[in-house]
């Protein structure tokens, strides 16, 4: 065994050395796109209210949507008209739409459905984020705030707050892509404009913003039955996630005292059909919300003991209090210090 493990620790390292060199020049590529679009070389489009970019600086998931979600929310209880933009990653198709709950999730993309269906905003889908603004902005005047899914990297879209969040991975091995998760340098791009940091994870590796994350003590069928976690503990389980850490999902369902008897993994953004859900009749199936946005719609579904578990996620009092304090000379009729970023 300890020999296997030292050739295990000797291959990533050759492997490292080898990624290396692509690392380094994806630093400069990353260096030199930003620097055109600060001295304006590249365009970059300005629109006429605040824009909050949610996302990630490692590659992969690390919470950004439920913090979209979080934000939105937030925004809703102070009575802030809001809208999201986000590409739809993942999605069959390419045009600018609205995201409604009569689209197909395949179309529109399951993390901007799943938005939609919780908060309820206007969400629009396109492949560049300018596009989806500008139509946002022309079917919903009112919208006074829009906050961006993803898009960190994405500068042609100016922003007025920058947020990123970060899961228990940190930032890896602190090497950028493809030796490491990094997209861009940290902690240099920290220092250029980024405005919020949030950990979304339990164990935070550097300073910033934290946040909880619980499963919600009811989960939903697709008729919208909700059913207590507990009493589902003493029944066999099979749970199902297609999303960037299924293990997570997995680990919090039995912390709940639920008895897993079988898990499925799936890649992040799976397109579901009918083939996923064969041999699962007759079992109670757990899945996550964002799997269940495009779950529930096939037939298969109906005829299954199917349940989805939502997540309760909450950023820190703290969070909510500076973002507060970035956003209101934004929405002052007076001129704001803080200005567009361009990148």
């Amino acid at each position: 065994m300890k020999h296997l493990l030292q050739e295990a620790w000797l291959t990533r390292g050759v492997l490292a050395c080898l990624l290396w060199p692509l690392s380094q020049l994806y630093g400069l590529v990353v260096h030199l796109r930003r620097a055109l679009y600060r001295r304006r070389l590249l365009h970059s489009a300005r629109f006429p209210v605040p824009v909050v970019v949610v996302g990630n600086v490692v590659a992969g998931g690390a919470g950004k949507t439920p913090l979209v979600i979080a934000l939105v929310q937030h925004l809703q209880a102070q009575r802030i008209a809001v809208g999201v933009v986000s590409r739809g990653y993942g999605r069959t198709s390419t045009e600018c739409i609205e995201v409604t709950s009569a689209a197909p999730p395949a179309q529109t993309g399951d993390e901007p459905a799943l938005i939609q269906r919780t908060t309820g905003v206007p969400v629009f889908v396109a492949s560049r984020r300018g596009e989806a603004l500008r139509a946002l902005l022309a079917a919903h005047p009112s919208t006074a705030v829009v906050v961006c899914d993803d898009g960190l990297q994405h500068y042609a879209l100016q922003r007025d707050i920058e947020i990123a969040a970060f899961d228990d991975r940190g930032t890896g091995n602190g090497w950028m892509l493809p030796a490491g998760p990094l997209r861009e340098p940290w902690p240099g791009r920290r220092q250029s404009g980024l405005d919020l940091v949030l950990h979304t994870g339990q164990k935070p590796a550097f300073e910033g913003f934290t946040s909880s994350r619980k499963l919600a003590d009811d989960a939903r069928s697709p008729t919208g039955n909700l059913v207590p976690l507990a009493d589902l503990r003493a029944r066999p389980l099979t749970a199902l996630a297609g999303i960037a850490n299924p293990q997570a999902f997995f680990a919090m369902l039995k912390d709940r005292g639920l008895m897993l008897e079988a898990t499925i993994v799936l890649p992040d953004h799976h397109t579901f059909s009918e083939i996923d859900l064969t041999g699962l009749q007759g079992k109670t199936v757990l899945c996550t919300e964002k799997d269940a946005v495009k779950l529930f719609a096939l037939p298969a579904a109906a005829g299954l003991d199917l349940l989805a578990v939502p997540l309760v996620f909450s950023p820190e009092p703290a969070f909510f209090i500076a973002f507060d304090a970035l956003l209101a000379p934004l929405l002052s009729p007076l001129p704001s210090k803080h200005g567009h970023q361009t990148a």
